[in-house]
């Protein structure tokens, strides 16, 4: 969700492709019915490798059938999903940004996998959010892959040089922008501490930062069907004069403005920021004598949230082995992979029922992050790429205005967005 992606180009080119699927039956209806072992083939995107083939591998080492992993870069990858879908040439299994799974599901790329899910003990347990976005008109496609929540980290040694409690982190917006700004006023006469960061020239990163804190303060930024936005109104207006105010006063750090989302995170690990929005799989990655507090989004006066971003998984329509497909999708989300590979390398797990296991009990705050994922939200829309993420879309326009601009302009610029959303 925060890094960069591609341009709306590809999304028309994913149109023109699947249009050329037509509307027939899937292929993949039946499984090609193999004596021996069965090689599955599977993409996934760049930006998950680690957690993917830390699966892959898990599983071909325990599993006569195998699956051949295929990474593709980042930016490539929703181009290489619309050209195989329009040569109907799909890997058995591929994974997809949760925030596209709607679209995908709409044009038929998924097998559907409604039955295959109802007979695992623990369907309840999927994480609510890409489970919800996975499914279409009743019917379920994808089952969560990788799980990245953002959260709030604070440096606990800047906290404790500024005066503040090391231990106490933000629990309300205002408390957050309150740490930030005497963070500042303290530390950052030097030029090398800052209060807060965030990425203020990328849209995914406002998306995956500041819509939790209207999530925490009971509002929302769309409706239920995605098709209209609600930007322009609080809580979503109260975030952005939070936000806003810290940059006027100088407490974000001195590129905020101008940071596109490539480098947004790489500042808080240098021992810079004193208390940001960050993903939470960028927790097991920080220097490991850094004290660092994580804590919860929460709106202007309380409450909490977080994106679940992340990657979900299906079967394509097209699979000539759909049976060998969901005995590894299965096996992912069971209890053996999600505890002895995710959580054993302290990614999120995929079920609400193990946010509290043998390697996360070890570390309070992966149990927190754990924990929000029953809690947290990913928003529904079949048009949220070329709106939300899209560098040219009307949202980031929109959200720089609010926080750098002339906030009068945010009904006029939810216009857009609603158009965007809903062509």
């Amino acid at each position: 969700m925060f890094r960069r992606l591609p341009a709306i180009t590809a999304a028309a080119l994913l149109a023109a492709a699947l249009a050329a699927c037509g509307g027939g039956e899937p292929a993949g209806s039946a499984s090609a019915g193999s004596d021996g072992p069965v090689t599955i083939t599977m993409w996934t995107r760049a930006a998950t490798q680690a957690q993917s083939q830390r699966l892959v591998d898990a599983y071909n080492a325990t599993h006569k059938n195998q699956v051949k992993l295929t990474v593709i870069p980042t930016d490539n990858y929703q181009p290489r999903i619309a050209a195989a879908a329009g040569a109907k040439q799909l890997p058995d299994i591929f994974a997809s940004d949760v925030v596209f799974v709607p679209n995908y599901t709409s044009q038929g790329l998924f097998l559907d996998i409604t039955d295959r899910i109802a007979k695992l003990p623990f369907k309840d347990s999927l994480a609510p959010s890409h489970m919800r976005l996975g499914t279409y008109e009743g019917r379920q496609y994808t089952l969560p892959h990788t799980l990245d929540l953002s959260v709030w980290f604070w440096n606990k040694d800047l906290y404790k040089k500024a005066g503040l409690d090391p231990e106490k982190g933000p629990t309300t917006l205002k408390e957050f922008a309150e740490q930030a700004t005497t963070i500042q006023e303290k530390l950052g006469k030097d030029g090398k501490v800052h209060g807060t960061f965030f990425g203020g020239n990328c849209g995914g990163c406002y998306v995956f930062t500041f819509w939790p804190s209207v999530w925490a303060a009971g509002g929302e930024v769309l409706n239920e069907d995605g098709t209209q936005s609600l930007v322009d109104k609080p809580p979503m207006t109260d975030v952005f004069a939070i936000y806003r105010e810290l940059y006027e006063k100088g407490i974000t750090g001195p590129t905020t403005k101008e940071e596109q989302g490539p480098t947004w995170t790489g500042f808080f690990p240098k021992g810079e920021i004193g208390v940001m929005p960050m993903p939470s799989t960028t927790l097991g990655s920080m220097p490991a004598d850094m004290k660092i507090g994580v804590a919860p989004i929460a709106g202007p006066d309380g409450g909490e949230s977080t994106f679940v971003g992340g990657d979900s998984i299906g079967i394509s329509a097209t699979s000539q082995h759909p049976d060998e497909a969901w005995d590894f999708l299965a096996w992912t989300v069971s209890d053996e992979a999600q505890i002895e590979v995710v959580a054993k390398n302290k990614d999120v797990v995929a079920r609400t029922d193990l946010a509290d296991n043998k390697y996360s009990s070890a570390d309070p705050r992966v149990v927190l992050i754990n924990s929000l994922v029953a809690k947290g939200r990913t928003p529904y829309a079949l048009k949220f790429g070329q709106t939300f993420n899209d560098p040219q879309g009307p949202w980031l326009r929109l959200a720089r205005e609010a926080v750098f601009g002339d906030p009068s302009k945010l009904p006029s610029l939810n216009e857009s967005v609603n158009q965007s959303l809903q062509q």
